[in-house]
């Protein structure tokens, strides 16, 4: 089971599409979120959160591009994004993927290292 959080910040929102999501061990998984950015230098960035650990960095995009980039995600991990939604994607899944997931919004170029 993975979770998604709502933000809500000034001009800002995201929300996820829906809250929780049940998927099988082996199957794909899609998280998307919808927000609201102002202007093409928005970034979106997809957390994972353990158990009684801080979030962990998984993914970042540009808000008004199409495909995902950032700093070398997982190989299993793909984000889309349109003017109004991003996704991220899982294929194979495994137990280690059950977490509490983030879709952050940031108006401004973000800068992320590993």
């Amino acid at each position: 089971m993975v979770s998604l959080c709502p933000f809500t910040f000034s001009h800002l929102s995201i929300q996820p599409v829906y809250p929780t999501v049940n998927v099988l061990q082996g199957n794909p998984v899609t998280l998307s979120c919808l927000y609201n950015g102002s202007t093409s230098t928005d970034s979106l960035l997809w957390y994972r959160q353990y158990s009684r650990s801080s979030p962990q960095f998984v993914y970042l995009v540009g808000a008004r591009s199409r495909s995902g980039s950032g700093s070398s995600p997982p190989a299993r991990f793909q984000s889309t994004t349109s003017r109004t939604s991003t996704e991220l994607s899982i294929t194979n899944a495994t137990l280690t993927d059950s977490a509490l997931y983030y879709c952050a919004l940031s108006d401004g170029p973000v800068m992320q290292s590993l």
